[in-house]
């Protein structure tokens, strides 16, 4: 099956992801970063007097965080915690975000991204069933996402303690398995190995 494409536009110009006929009508733009997007990500970031640290293992993930916070007209700074741990931070200040709150449709959308790149699971091995989780010890925080998915048709599971023994704060919710593709298509990830992971469910 042949899949129909947009005419070509000749102001966005060209790239790896375009062609002389046009955008394939199924190619989904790669979101960006935005104040939404940072706000998520801040689920697992910790807090200095004037400035926001965000950690990753992905070298690659830091300098495209960097990037989208100066492209929103702010400085990023980068450094490798540690000789021998495979570990970066990148550290911005908070008055980026300072007063801001989510209220529209792509805001949510953005802010979903941001907090399942820092507080989401997916399944990396072939050899297990495929899954996405939501998990935060904040009860509320992750009734709020869970509601911003059903907003936009999303279907998830229950929010479940996995095991009170263990952390009886600890809370977490599944997507159903029937929403995986809209998941990879509305949603979808900036961190390049949950990007990779999701772009086959498309």
């Amino acid at each position: 099956m042949v899949i129909p494409r947009e005419p070509f536009d000749k102001a966005q110009g060209y790239s790896h992801e375009r062609s002389r006929v046009g955008l394939r009508r199924d190619y989904t733009p790669t979101p960006q970063i935005t104040k939404a997007y940072l706000l998520g990500l801040l689920h697992d970031a910790t807090s200095r007097k004037n400035a926001y640290r965000i950690s990753t293992k992905s070298k690659l993930f830091a300098e495209l965080i960097q990037q989208g916070i100066k492209d929103l007209g702010r400085k990023a700074w980068i450094y490798k915690e540690g000789k021998d741990r495979n570990l970066w931070i990148i550290e911005f200040s908070k008055s980026l975000i300072k007063d801001f709150q989510v209220s529209n449709k792509e805001e949510k959308l953005d802010y979903i991204r941001g907090f399942f790149d820092a507080e989401g699971g997916i399944a990396k091995s072939e050899n297990v069933r495929f899954y996405i989780y939501f998990c935060q010890k904040d009860l509320n925080d992750l009734l709020e996402v869970k509601n911003y998915l059903n907003l936009v048709n999303i279907k998830t599971g229950i929010v479940h303690n996995p095991s009170k023994r263990i952390d009886p704060n600890y809370w977490r919710f599944f997507v159903s398995s029937k929403s995986y593709r809209d998941f990879a298509i509305k949603i979808g990830s900036l961190h390049p190995e949950k990007l990779k992971i999701l772009r086959m469910k498309i």
